[in-house]
């Protein structure tokens, strides 16, 4: 065996040929012991040789003269079989250890296979697999479940990638609009107070609009680390506190039934805030026979927020991209409400419900509008346990 860092095809091999050489010394040391307990298959009545008493010649000595030969021979027979039996097992312990270290290299080649695949990916060619062929053993096991590693990684990188170069888009408009604000009013020079004024509110509402960026930003990063506090809560005092009111807007409709919730308060509330606003702001134009309902109350021991609006028809194939950042469905925006989206607001809920152990599920309306369902893990209280189920609305 060759020399170097231990292995574990040495090690299997030391294994397996340790194990043969005890199996079989233990082997012949029991066909030894047995072998010394026998009866003599052979009885010695005479023999001929010189140096015996009375003579040479054929002849019949006493009964301890042949006791003394007889023992004589056994013991050399079974001296001569222990020596035998020792060349065999030393014989067979190092064609073990050779047949050991070949099956063991023949059953470790594909590991060194996909040893040798692993250390050629990188951030750069996550899209290699293993993809190891052959039976459905362990190492083959073992193989598929780095590859799905490796495309869960390759999901996190593009999305990471994605992520940057749209928050990098998203900072740089409000940033190029500023400029442009300023090098136009710059370029007159006989600008007028009003001129000026206008555009310094345009470059402040720029501002602004980068401010709420960087905030939503903030609040995600938050929420993907985890939860730094947890507080009692009740999900229905919270959105009660927050609940939309908008003058003109869409028609709110509320059941609002004590469920309580342990978790990050600001986070639960920034949750409630941005599902109501993407409620309100992706409804009809205009308001035109828009609504929006919000419900809270228990599932199973579970608090859940549910809120549902009306609105354009969504395909249903193009909902699970609503939760993703600065995915937006269409260019449309709800026109009169001062402010577009910033294509954060579900991604933000999906994190703080994730944050919480909780989930979300959305469903397209087939009237139009969408119904978001968060569900969030029961806080195991008494209360909690001991207070009647309220039946979710249904929302068609």
């Amino acid at each position: 065996m060759p020399r170097g860092p231990r292995s574990i095809r040495r090690r299997l091999t030391l294994l397996y040929s340790a194990l043969f050489m005890v199996a079989g010394a233990a082997l012949l040391g029991f066909t030894y012991l047995l072998a010394s307990k026998s009866e003599p298959s052979t009885t010695i009545s005479s023999f001929e040789g010189p140096g015996l008493p009375g003579g040479a010649g054929r002849a019949s000595p006493d009964p301890p003269t042949l006791t003394m030969y007889a023992e004589a021979l056994r013991a050399d027979q079974l001296h001569q079989l222990l020596i035998e039996e020792g060349i065999a097992l030393a014989v067979m312990t190092v064609a073990a250890v050779a047949l050991g270290w070949l099956m063991a290299g023949r059953v470790l080649a594909p590991l060194r296979t996909m040893t040798a695949v692993a250390r050629r990916i990188s951030a750069e060619n996550l899209g290699q697999r293993l993809a190891v062929s052959g039976p459905d053993d362990e190492l083959k096991a073992m193989a598929d479940t780095f590859d799905d590693v490796l495309a869960r990684l390759e999901g996190a990188f593009e999305a990471q990638k994605q992520f940057v170069a749209n928050a990098s888009h998203e900072l740089r408009t409000p940033l190029t609009l500023q400029q442009t604000i300023v090098d136009v009013a710059l370029a007159d020079p006989d600008a007028s107070v009003a001129t000026l004024r206008a555009a310094c509110l345009r470059v402040r509402a720029a501002g602004q609009e980068q401010e709420r960026l960087i905030d939503a930003l903030l609040t995600l990063a938050r929420s993907q680390q985890g939860l730094q506090r947890r507080e009692f809560m009740d999900l229905a005092e919270i959105v009660r506190e927050l609940l939309p009111e908008h003058d003109g807007g869409p028609r709110v409709d509320a059941e609002l039934n004590s469920a309580a919730v342990l978790g990050d308060p600001q986070l639960i509330e920034r949750l409630v805030v941005n599902l109501a606003d993407n409620a309100v702001r992706h409804n009809h134009p205009e308001w035109e026979g828009s609504w929006v309902s919000l419900w809270t109350g228990t599932d199973r021991g579970q608090p859940v927020l549910r809120i549902a609006n009306s609105g354009r028809v969504i395909p249903p194939d193009q909902v699970a991209g609503l939760f993703q950042p600065f995915r937006r469905l269409g260019a449309e925006r709800v026109r009169g409400q001062g402010r577009d989206g910033l294509g954060l607001g579900l991604s933000i809920v999906a994190a703080v419900a994730a944050a919480h152990g909780g989930s979300v599920a959305a469903r397209p309306r087939p009237e139009g509008g969408l119904s978001v369902t968060v569900t969030l893990p029961a806080t195991g209280t008494r209360a909690d346990r001991d207070a009647p189920a309220a039946m979710a609305p249904h929302t068609s």
